[in-house]
């Protein structure tokens, strides 16, 4: 499995469509093959910031979602409304176990 984590912090004025633009983002890709978990939550410390957690099923998986136009053109809106550079970083995770 890929995890993927994700952060962006948005200027006081464009916090409502950086949201709007995240959630429509996350509910779009949930419906692609290999995810198995996408969602956005606002950060408790920083509520400018939108954190993105992923799980996909595999490299491919993510690379296919990657090449989605509407994940490219995701990226692009965002950049002109974010107060500071996104993060993503990728990790390949196995369960060790489920408690």
């Amino acid at each position: 499995m890929i995890v993927v984590t994700g952060s962006i912090t948005a200027r006081h004025d464009s916090f409502d469509e950086i949201r709007k633009l995240s959630l429509e983002h996350v509910h779009r890709s949930r419906k692609e093959p290999g995810c198995i978990f996408h969602a956005v939550q606002i950060d408790c410390e920083n509520p400018l910031r939108l954190v993105f957690i992923e799980q996909w099923a595999d490299r491919a998986a993510l690379q296919a979602h990657f090449a989605v136009p509407a994940s490219r053109e995701f990226v692009r809106a965002l950049q002109p409304l974010a107060a500071a550079a996104t993060t993503l970083e990728l990790y390949d995770a196995t369960r060790l176990e489920k408690l």
